[in-house]
């Protein structure tokens, strides 16, 4: 039975905070980011090489291996998300406290992959949750994952700190979200689904 929680604070004077500490708000969740790992498939082995000393993406100021995801700002969902684990993705997004963000992370979790026409397969993650970035490959290149990271920053970078902001994250996920075209590392242009030939 789904409980409907009250919609999360920031804290009270969050949303009457001068522009310049808003800033340095989003400053530090920018650069704190606790990651869960959600990895399926083939794209978590490069999700690892990422945080090795060769990528570390420490740097960007993201912490990998939360705990939990009680403890975690960003969920990567790196592999092939079939019908069977998706309650499990539901329910441990739902665990991570607002704000919280997703970057779905190769072919497989953006939209299958090349088992697209399994019977078993969801296609795509922002079918169960909100996807804020998308790395595309397959698998993706550790460096993609950085891209995305840097990608997501920018959004924090952005954000309003007010509740409503928040609460508004997590509204159901819609078909708008759904077809949202992938970005490329290259121009952050949109890609063009594999197969189409443009």
């Amino acid at each position: 039975m789904a409980v409907d929680l009250p919609a999360p604070r920031v804290g009270p004077l969050s949303e009457a905070a001068p522009r310049p500490l808003r800033l340095v708000l989003n400053w530090g969740r920018r650069y704190s980011l606790w990651v869960f790992n959600f990895g399926l498939a083939c794209c978590a082995i490069e999700f690892i090489a990422a945080s090795m000393a060769r990528h570390d993406f420490i740097r960007l100021g993201v912490i990998p291996f939360a705990p939990g995801p009680r403890q975690a700002d960003l969920m990567v969902v790196s592999g092939t998300v079939t019908d069977k684990m998706a309650p499990a993705i539901k329910r441990l997004y739902d665990q991570m406290p607002e704000p919280k963000y997703v970057i779905s992370f190769g072919a497989c979790s953006n939209s299958g992959g090349p088992y697209w026409d399994s019977y078993c397969v969801t296609k795509g993650v922002d079918q169960l949750i909100p996807v804020d970035v998308y790395v595309p490959g397959c698998p993706p290149r550790p460096e993609g994952l950085l891209h995305g990271i840097l990608r997501l920053q920018e959004k924090i970078a952005g954000e309003s700190l007010s509740g409503a902001a928040i609460a508004a994250r997590r509204r159901p996920v819609s078909a708008a979200q759904v077809s949202r075209p992938l970005v490329g590392p290259d121009d952050g242009g949109p890609l063009a689904p594999a197969g189409t030939g443009s």
